[in-house]
């Protein structure tokens, strides 16, 4: 019997159309919320930027939320507003977007890497401590694919030597820990809503903590130091007057932007909820593939399941895990990679000259992770042309 060839051998390929591996859902909802912002007057700096932060303050648990023009911005804010700066470490982790990295590195202080685990591709928090010297003054946990790092231990070692905890929550919204949101966790949580994540303000980001006196300072800090933004102005005696009060940025988001993520907002449960759903159908389907290592959740968790990672054993197939990605985009699953770790990106690998064998765990994990479609959009068809295109080029490259 001849064996089904995949599309790149010259075979016919699972789906005639593409999937991607993510993508954002938008509805009529989401639409006429941008458009009553668009007919309002107030396109930035109005209303529904404070709206949008209570009403996420409030989902997750906090006394405050900032909201921001992306997460990337939020980090670099979050490492500024905690007074780390040059000199100081943030140990963190290399299986991230490169993000998390450079928030540390522009405020001048230094990342320090932890392994990472085998299951969970998160952090390897048994090996925080060790890591521990006089310059280091936070931890920076990063939730890989919306499964919580374990946090009992990081706020146990942060409480131990006082230091802070960052948490980057980009792919984590609506994640829990021990029965609590992620975002009271930490003393500053970055939350994501780039097109792609768990719910999308297009681009965009917010932070939120329990310390009044840092909502001020962040909020300043965001828009050049200034501490009122125009809508406060607007119904002052004095709206046109302001003072600059600190050294800030243009970091601040737009009502059109916060609009989209109150409308989203409302279906954020939905939509884990169908993440949660084929996050279960892909493991029970490759649960007797035994070249797929399917994705370790955390004890004590609840994932927001952002992405589905697995890992292939090449040990007995003719290709390695990039000629499985490339096959299987040829059959039109546009599965994608996360990450190429930190350190070996030429820029971090020329400046933080690190040996990579100092991380085994992340070595292996990232020569071996591929990433499959998941997103609420989808179907149960599309999810099951994934496992049949992954079932058929495993079965084709088998030794």
């Amino acid at each position: 019997m001849a064996m089904n060839k995949p599309a790149i051998e010259g075979g016919e390929p699972v789906r005639r159309d593409i999937l991607p591996y993510a993508t954002q859902w938008i509805n009529q909802d989401d639409i006429d919320a941008v458009t009553g912002v668009l007919k309002s007057g107030w396109l930035t700096g109005g209303p529904k930027i404070g709206e949008f932060e209570c009403a996420f303050a409030d989902y997750v648990g906090a006394a405050h939320a900032v909201a921001v023009n992306s997460c990337t911005s939020a980090l670099n804010m979050s490492v500024l507003a905690l007074g780390i700066g040059p000199g100081d470490e943030v140990i963190t982790t290399p299986m991230t977007f490169v993000a998390t990295t450079l928030s540390i590195i522009h405020a001048g202080a230094t990342p320090v890497f932890t392994d990472i685990l085998e299951d969970t591709i998160n952090m390897d928090t048994a090996g925080i401590e060790r890591l521990i010297t006089p310059r280091t003054k936070a931890i920076m946990p990063m939730h890989y694919g919306g499964n919580p790092v374990d946090l009992d231990a990081v706020l146990s070692v942060a409480k131990k030597h006082n230091l802070k905890v960052i948490e980057d929550a980009a792919h984590a919204a609506g994640a829990s820990y021990r029965g609590r949101k992620i975002g009271t966790h930490g003393d500053i949580v970055n939350f994501s809503f780039h097109a792609i994540k768990n719910i999308t303000c297009a681009e965009g980001g917010v932070m939120t903590f329990a310390d009044a006196e840092l909502a001020e300072k962040l909020r300043t800090l965001r828009f050049f130091g200034i501490p009122q933004d125009a809508f406060k102005r607007a119904s002052s005696p004095t709206p046109w007057s302001y003072e600059v009060v600190s050294l800030g940025y243009k970091y601040n988001t737009t009502d059109i932007q916060c609009a989209l993520g109150l409308s989203q907002l409302k279906r954020l449960g939905e939509f884990n909820a169908l993440r949660k759903k084929y996050f279960e159908m892909y493991d029970s389907a490759f649960r007797d593939v035994e070249e797929i290592a399917t994705p370790g959740i955390t004890d004590g968790a609840e994932s927001a399941y952002h992405i589905y990672v697995v890992k292939i054993d090449c040990g007995n197939l003719s290709a390695d895990r990039n000629r499985i990605l490339a096959a299987l985009r040829a059959e039109n699953i546009f599965a994608n990679l996360h990450y190429t770790p930190v350190y070996r990106h030429p820029y971090f690998a020329e400046t933080l000259k690190l040996d990579p064998a100092a991380f085994p765990v992340c070595e292996r994990v990232a020569q071996t992770c591929l990433t499959l479609p998941l997103f609420p959009k989808m179907s149960e068809a599309d999810l099951e042309s994934v496992v049949e295109a992954v079932k058929k080029i495993i079965s084709y490259y088998r030794k």
